[in-house]
């Protein structure tokens, strides 16, 4: 008679069911590694709190019914005195960085990103192994660069010297955050091999960076100039051509803001697949919209104040306080 062939590896479901903290951190590793889609299953039961041990037993219970988490075989009925695995929650977190590896292999590509960016930031060194068989079947240009970035980040914490040094030169090459937080800490390395190839990448890594920065800078310099480029302008147009005295510029950056944000769920409940172009739509809309109200504003309330007087500066106090009001809103 032929052996039985276990689904997944006996001793690993039974330290992850029985066993220590560390045995069960070894224990999700191991069934990590094996990439078997009934692993996932196993470790999202163990999550769920369905799973029980009975006669060192480790069963699968759900809806009543139980079944050998080793090799699928029903149990009926469920044996009188199983006692519940309690999956604390560093365990429970474990888990979730486990499943989140196996979401790598899945044929959804959205699925996919967000799994290599939720491993990005952050992976234990035991799920090494599924990473890189991602690795060697993902074609996606965005998501590639991400496992790339993940299984550096795990060589760097637990692999040989050679492993480590590849790792550094890998991360070198990124313009990820993630990267020059990996590399000050190898910058301190006790191995001076290690440290100097670490401290070469990090200052190549710190290069790039800063130039996103200083760009990053002049973009919110240019954006708030042109905030109150907009007010002064308002201010002077409509004083020193009209002699109306108005601040109130908030209301119409206002409407330019909400405008975005109305586009924005537009596209999300319409055209999700084309979510990331909205902006596209929603500036130029912005720019539509809020003219359309300042022409309405115009015909309908300023047209009747040109060449009117200024009646006292209680009434100036007022419209322009209203303006300081605007700003704070």
């Amino acid at each position: 008679m032929a052996a039985p062939a276990f689904a997944l590896d006996k001793a690993a479901v039974q330290k992850l069911a029985t066993g220590e903290a560390d045995e069960r951190s070894e224990a999700i590793a191991a069934l990590v590694a094996e990439g078997d889609p009934k692993a996932a299953e196993f470790l999202s039961a163990v999550a769920e709190g369905e799973v029980q041990v009975a006669a060192g037993r480790v069963l699968v219970v759900k809806g009543g019914e139980a079944a050998d988490a080793v090799t699928g075989e029903k149990v009926d009925p469920v044996p009188e005195g199983a006692e519940d695995v309690v999956a604390n929650n560093r365990l429970r977190r474990e888990i979730e960085g486990a499943l989140a590896a196996f979401s790598l292999l899945s044929p959804d590509r959205a699925v996919r990103l967000a799994a290599a960016k939720s491993l990005a930031g952050g992976a234990d060194a035991g799920m090494l192994a599924l990473v890189k068989k991602a690795l060697e079947k993902e074609t996606d240009a965005e998501i590639r660069p991400l496992l790339e970035l993940t299984a550096a980040a795990m060589e760097m914490k637990s692999g040989s010297k050679d492993e480590r040094v590849a790792a550094i030169r890998r991360l070198g090459s990124s313009s990820s955050p993630n990267s020059r937080t990996l590399l000050a800490e190898a910058a301190n390395d006790t191995d001076e091999d290690i440290r100097l190839e670490a401290q070469k990448a990090l200052r190549e890594v710190q290069g790039r960076l800063a130039w996103g920065e200083r760009a990053g800078l002049l973009f919110a310099g240019v954006s708030l100039g042109s905030i109150l480029l907009l007010a002064a302008l308002g201010l002077a147009i409509t004083y020193g051509l009209m002699g109306v005295i108005n601040m109130a510029h908030g209301e119409l950056i206002m409407i330019g803001a909400y405008t975005t944000y109305v586009v924005q769920n537009f596209f999300r409940s319409h055209w999700p697949a084309a979510f990331d172009a909205y902006l596209l739509a929603a500036v130029p809309m912005a720019f539509i919209v809020s003219a359309a109200v300042g022409m309405v504003l115009e015909r309908v309330v300023i047209r009747f104040l040109y060449g009117r007087p200024l009646e006292d500066r209680k009434s100036t106090r007022l419209n322009s306080s209203h303006g300081y009001i605007s700003y704070a809103v």
